[in-house]
């Protein structure tokens, strides 16, 4: 979408003050003083005065001359002859100031009344509640810390306006409350996350943003060139790879919360770039995983949220019982509308494929036909946390066969909402193994595949040192915090997404 040119009206606005901002700046160098000061320091904050004198009566707060520090942006203003009201707002909240001509001085209170919604502020004065009730501070002293140039927008509303808000997400935060809310839930459920694995004796590590050779998932990477080494490089993909290989190294409990890249389509579930949580446990098999896992979320659901029963798109999401559990072949026969003979034939999945629109995988098995089949009819149906087990090897290359039927492995996938939010198994830890699946993902890669895995040469030697069994498992961050904020898009939920160049 290209960048919209401001309104005439905003054009004259914009105008009108940065000649405001001229006069202040003539008047400074006049005067010596400074148009833009950074010495006021706010000793307190608008929700903690809220809190601790919002239920005192004025006859008892007003006598206390309390005094206090306060700075934030001017949200509203109103000019009344010899006293004035304005509200700014800072990180926590709004509060209203009582601004008297007597009280500032009459020069300083002329130039108040120039002043406009956007700036920042900072007052001092003393607490007090006024006849409607309202808590306020009788200022003594007003200061401009910040001339604002741009107007702020009298709301947003509509489809036009949601482009505004992901591209100028600082005026987002400005003007909508809830928005802030959204973030500042999603960093208390990232925080609860964070604590929650280091007390289970996880330890938190940092590996390589900038990779060799893409691996760790099925995904289309982002290229560049390091001009030092003077070799292409890619952006990660997932770092699962080289966290595995730090379990090799003895770090038997391993977990990274970071950013991962692949250069795939922008929905509302995707974002080129996105948060993930990928964990890694010695002597823990895909059931260790999905226990941890489902205990996980419940607790960082309560920590961030309140509550693990969830509200999404006007319908319940329980996350205090426990998450449902079915084979790939289970959920045909719960949600596809198959039956038992119809779930084990090949010509009856690939004409159910094609009827939804989807092509047939080329020399697919049964077991390959059943997954594209959920895929393509199921997924969306998995309201309720599901986790969904018994994957074929075909589609999981880094996981563990099955000991009774190697042609699926010990992988699940956990859905709610409709979408995937998590994705785990038994490590596969057998080197010669993993070295003939790599090899078949380049054959897929040379096929035609642009998402199928490189071979990587230095991972099959790592496992060659011996890699204990592990559980392994990552966890979308995002799309948990849309269910947490009951958001409808990633880019909701993400400060910055990706958009198109303004024009």
């Amino acid at each position: 979408m290209e960048a919209t040119a401001p309104h005439a009206d905003e054009n004259q606005l914009i105008a009108e003050r940065r000649a405001k901002l001229a006069e202040r700046r003539a008047a400074a160098q006049q005067s010596g003083g400074v148009v833009f000061p950074n010495d006021f320091k706010p000793e307190h904050r608008a929700l903690p005065l809220a809190q601790r004198y919002g239920d005192i009566p004025n006859e008892d707060l007003e006598p206390q001359a309390v005094e206090v520090s306060i700075a934030g942006r001017m949200m509203l203003k109103r000019i009344m002859g010899k006293a004035s009201f304005a509200t700014i707002q800072d990180a926590t909240g709004r509060i209203q100031l009582y601004i008297q001509r007597d009280a500032i001085g009459e020069s300083a209170y002329a130039d108040f009344k120039h002043w406009d919604l956007g700036d920042i502020v900072g007052a001092r004065g003393t607490v007090f509640r006024t006849k409607t009730g309202e808590l306020s501070v009788k200022v003594t002293q007003l200061v401009m810390l910040t001339k604002s140039l741009r107007p702020l927008p009298d709301k947003f509303h509509g489809v036009a306006d949601q482009e505004m808000k992901y591209r100028q997400r600082y005026v987002d935060l400005i003007m909508d409350e809830a928005a802030r809310d959204r973030f500042a839930l999603r960093s208390k459920a990232v925080s609860a996350l964070r604590s929650f694995m280091v007390e289970h004796g996880f330890l938190e590590v940092e590996t390589p943003m900038l990779h060799p050779i893409p691996g760790g998932a099925n995904a289309k990477p982002f290229v560049t060139h390091h001009n030092a080494l003077d070799q292409e490089m890619f952006l990660r993909i997932a770092p699962e790879l080289y966290l595995k290989r730090l379990i090799v190294g003895g770090f038997e409990r391993v977990f990274e919360i970071n950013r991962n890249f692949r250069n795939e389509g922008l929905s509302v579930r995707h974002n080129p770039e996105f948060t993930m949580m990928e964990f890694y446990a010695a002597y823990w098999t895909h059931v260790d995983q999905m226990d941890f896992t489902e205990e996980l979320l419940r607790h960082v659901a309560r920590a961030a949220a309140g509550t693990a029963k969830l509200q999404y798109n006007g319908q319940e999401v329980d996350l205090s019982q426990p998450f449902a559990r079915l084979t790939i072949r289970d959920a045909l026969l719960a949600h596809a509308g198959i039956n038992e003979a119809e779930v084990d034939d090949p010509e009856v999945l690939a004409a159910r494929i094609q009827a939804a629109g989807e092509a047939v995988p080329k020399n697919a098995n049964l077991a390959v036909l059943q997954y594209s089949l959920f895929e393509a009819t199921v997924e969306d149906k998995l309201w309720q946390p599901t986790f969904i087990m018994n994957h074929p090897i075909e589609v999981s290359p880094l996981a563990r066969a099955n000991d009774e039927n190697p042609g699926i492995t010990e992988r699940f996938e956990l859905y709610m909402t409709g979408r995937e939010v998590a994705n785990g198994f038994s490590e596969l830890n057998d080197a010669e193994d993993q070295a003939a699946r790599f090899h078949a993902q380049v054959d897929a890669k040379d096929d035609g595949d642009d998402e199928a895995m490189h071979f990587d040469a230095d991972f099959i030697r790592a496992l060659e040192y011996g890699m204990p069994p592990t559980g392994g498992c990552g966890i979308g961050i995002d799309r948990f915090v849309m269910l947490l904020t009951d958001s409808p898009a990633i880019r909701d939920v993400i400060l910055f997404p990706a958009l198109r160049r303004e024009s």
